[in-house]
């Protein structure tokens, strides 16, 4: 039997959030993401402050972790930027202007020095981070 190799994968957090805004245009009301990780968590949490997803339960399989996610249907798109670029607080708007649709809505997340946050809450705290 010949094995083959298995493809790694170079961002969870990039799985894990195609597959979410898949699912949201689907139309589906819960989704499993798979592997965890802590970095998926604290962007998820991000997105439910926000009022993008609704309840999520982690599942602990003693491996790599699953994440059950209650979806509300107000999520339009959502995606990892890779490379994580560094944005400091003078450039935050440049990356708004090119990432975001409109000023009006959606959140560009970082992460900083003071954990996972959204643009608006690294602009309050005058701390700049790398895009995710």
């Amino acid at each position: 039997l010949l094995k083959h190799p298995k493809m790694t994968r170079m961002s969870v957090l990039a799985v894990a959030l195609r597959t979410l805004a898949g699912a949201e245009r689907r139309g589906k009301r819960q989704i499993l993401l798979r592997p965890s990780s802590k970095v998926v968590v604290k962007f998820l949490q991000v997105m439910q402050k926000h009022g993008y997803i609704g309840e999520f339960e982690l599942i602990d399989d003693r491996r790599a972790g699953k994440i059950v996610v209650n979806l509300n249907g107000r999520l339009n798109k959502c995606g990892a930027i890779s490379p994580r670029f560094d944005c400091d607080t003078k450039s935050f708007e440049k990356w708004v202007r090119n990432i975001l649709p409109s000023r009006q809505f959606g959140f560009v997340v970082l992460t900083t020095s003071s954990g996972i946050i959204d643009h608006e809450e690294a602009r309050r705290r005058h701390t700049g981070g790398k895009l995710l």
